[in-house]
């Protein structure tokens, strides 16, 4: 399943709408996308969303969309 990941670049600001971010990833899980985030990254994690359907089409159209793949 794809989620998309809201957050902000790093913990040691307060986070702001208008520096909010996303990144997309193709995990089993919620939980295995938190920690695949928290282990690669510093970012702040706001929310974690699963896009299926219509959500997803939607998504896909926009052009920075890209499935984001840790090594």
């Amino acid at each position: 399943m794809i989620y998309k990941v809201l957050y902000q670049e790093n913990t040691k600001s307060n986070p702001k709408r208008e520096f909010t971010k996303s990144l997309y990833l193709d995990c089993e899980s919620e939980v295995e996308a938190r920690a695949l985030v928290d282990e690669n990254t510093d970012h702040n994690i706001e929310f974690i969303e699963p896009l299926e359907g219509n959500h997803l089409a939607y998504e896909k159209k926009n052009p920075d969309f890209k499935i984001t793949e840790f090594k």
